[in-house]
């Protein structure tokens, strides 16, 4: 139920959401949600103490007083998702279709069955795009999601591995990330180069647009701001869904300038004289051999280090991909390739560390001045902790 006032249903206003009771401020609805960790309920006096407008009690009223305040907005309403590059495409998405309108969008990953409904409620009623990321790692995620976002476009932009170890196979992940097409009431974008395009095809229930993911001026457009051919992949599948909107490729290609996403996602940090990159936000085998790929063509004045730590969800196969992954990186001529974890233990490189803090002991003997370091893991292995 929705307490003190009530939220837009019923007609009243309110300024924005949160389930954290310190971020309440006047006007905000407050999300009182009971977790593993902890009742949100129990925090409800400090919510309505700092100006709430209105409690929404519990995850179904969520759903539902998202859904319809969704319904109140003149907002085009764009869902993203996919096996790998979500953030970072969401993240495109919105620069270019701000050249456009005025969008908001989803707020770093913040897209489960708690993040897509309170970014659905930030959003203002002015908007002219809402931008919303979507991930999953059960079946039927996506479908909920839809549920309370009604999309009326969606972007999938791959189709790989990630959480495989719930879906079976990549035939299994297709059909998941594929809902979104098949509950968009306008438009859909893939790419043509898809490893799954006939099933997703085969899903989609309105016009599909199958962008072609090298187009030589936006890998130039790219060039010094994000690298990779994989990120060549998402700006281009961004554009062609933002050009059906009335972006332009001038327009788009400005927007670049000054573009970075937001957290541990290729962050360049200066330690020891060496250049880290610190892409620990998350990991899968795709994004691990793309962002591998991107690195090695990084120019560095001293050697390139690798530490490549375990990847979680990944069921049966895992030590099979994880394998791949650093046999990837051996066949690149890397000089210095660290496995870091269980499984990334039982893997062919350089030096291997079961556990975080033995490595963090002996890592600055293994790096010198004007070396460029990569650090790529699931967030949990926290590999970020090598720059503390």
């Amino acid at each position: 139920m929705v307490e003190k006032q009530t939220a837009a249903p019923d007609g009243l206003s309110f300024k924005g959401a949160t389930f954290d009771s310190r971020q309440v401020r006047p006007g905000m609805l407050f999300v009182a949600l009971k977790g593993e960790n902890g009742d949100g309920h129990d925090y409800i006096p400090q919510a309505l103490a700092a100006g709430a407008a209105g409690i929404v009690d519990g995850y179904g009223e969520l759903d539902r007083v998202a859904r319809e305040y969704r319904r109140s907005l003149k907002a085009k309403v764009v869902c993203v998702t996919g096996s790998a590059g979500k953030t970072t495409t969401k993240e495109l998405v919105k620069a270019f279709l701000s050249t456009v309108g005025k969008v908001h969008a989803t707020e770093g990953n913040y897209n489960n069955h708690i993040g897509v409904p309170v970014t659905i409620l930030n959003c203002p009623k002015d908007a002219d795009f809402l931008v919303v990321e979507m991930g999953t790692n059960h079946p039927g995620e996506i479908a909920h999601l839809c549920d309370v976002a009604e999309p009326d476009c969606a972007l999938v932009t791959n189709v790989g591995t990630a959480h495989i170890e719930f879906f079976g196979d990549r035939d299994g992940i297709a059909r998941e990330k594929g809902v979104v097409l098949e509950r968009a009431k306008e438009f859909g974008v893939v790419s043509r180069e898809n490893a799954r395009l006939d099933i997703l095809r085969g899903l989609c229930a309105c016009e599909l647009i199958e962008a072609d993911p090298r187009q030589e001026w936006m890998a130039k457009a790219l060039e010094g701001v994000l690298p990779g051919e994989h990120n060549v992949s998402n700006a281009c599948l961004a554009f062609a869904l933002a050009e059906r909107f009335g972006a332009t490729r001038g327009a788009c290609a400005a927007a670049l300038e000054g573009f970075s996403l937001p957290g541990a996602r290729w962050r360049k940090v200066e330690k020891w004289g060496a250049t880290f990159i610190d892409d620990t936000y998350n990991a899968n085998p795709d994004s691990m051999i793309a962002a591998l790929d991107a690195f090695a063509k990084t120019p560095c004045d001293g050697k390139r280090v690798a530490v490549l730590g375990d990847m979680f969800e990944l069921g049966e196969r895992s030590l099979e991909m994880h394998r791949k992954v650093f046999d990837h990186a051996m066949s690149l001529g890397i000089p210095l390739v660290i496995g870091v974890g269980e499984m990334s233990s039982q893997c062919l490189c350089h030096l291997v560390y079961k556990e975080l803090k033995t490595l963090r002991k002996k890592f600055r003997v293994d790096v010198s001045a004007g070396d460029l370091v990569l650090l790529k893991a699931s967030h949990g292995m926290h590999l970020g902790a090598l720059l503390d």
